[in-house]
């Protein structure tokens, strides 16, 4: 993966102090499997004390040094937008080299599209109160929250526009949002079909549509603020047209 970029020391040692190895750097003494490591399939003996070298590509991603770099790709966003931001710039904010970066996103559009997929589908709940109203009002109250974040309001509307000039980020964009966020609203809609309080023949495009989009119209792209009985109407609304539909 990282063909040949983990050549830099100074990038290995910014990412963790060293911490975390590289390819082909040394893991430390007393470490798993400290038997028959790499440097001795020859036969000759490592010395006593002497570090073992890790096999070719067995880099350890430490977690704390993985969410560093996610909250830096954020940050990033937010400041500069997408098309100005570049994984020196998140590095540098995160306080690693280009190298750890690269260990676990090959470029820029798959660490920014990985990290808003997780968010989509982490962000939302999957509610089930028995009642579609209440499950959609349920799911508006936290997206609402979630899209009226400052960092939320800036990144999102970014990078829908940026989508429009970059056709491998809008395919990307549209996928992750439409098996995130729409699976939620997909569950949402199957439970209310099985209480009998829908329809089971709707038409479920149209339906997703409904409960996805007043939302996001309204926040992120006329930006009307939401007043705090919003979701509740909104809920009220979404949830007469589903019924009647």
């Amino acid at each position: 993966m990282l063909n040949g970029m983990a050549s830099g020391a100074k990038e290995d040692g910014g990412e963790t102090g060293g911490a975390e190895a590289g390819p082909g750097r040394g893991t430390g003494t007393g470490g798993a499997g400290g038997t028959g490591g790499a440097g001795e399939a020859g036969g000759a003996a490592a010395s006593p004390g002497k570090a073992r070298r890790a096999p070719a590509g067995a880099a350890v991603l430490r977690e704390d040094v993985t969410e560093a770099i996610r909250a830096a790709v954020f940050a990033e966003l937010a400041a500069v937008g997408y098309g100005r931001m570049s994984i020196e710039g998140v590095a540098r904010r995160a306080g690693v080299g280009k190298t750890a970066v690269y260990r676990r996103w090959r470029s820029k559009l798959h660490l920014v599209l990985d990290l808003v997929s997780a968010i989509a589908l982490q962000g939302l709940p999957a509610p089930d109160t028995g009642s579609l109203e209440t499950d959609l009002h349920l799911l508006y109250e936290v997206a609402s929250r979630a899209l009226r974040h400052p960092a939320a309001s800036q990144i999102v509307p970014d990078l829908f526009a940026e989508a429009a000039r970059n056709p491998d980020l809008q395919e990307a964009l549209e996928k992750a949002l439409r098996e995130a966020q729409r699976s939620v609203a997909q569950g949402v809609l199957d439970s209310a079909a099985a209480r009998g309080e829908v329809r089971a023949v709707l038409d479920r495009d149209l339906a997703l549509d409904l409960i996805t989009g007043p939302l996001y119209w309204r926040v992120l792209v006329v930006r009307t603020k939401t007043h705090r009985g919003y979701p509740a109407a909104l809920a009220k609304t979404v949830a007469a047209g589903l019924r009647g539909a």
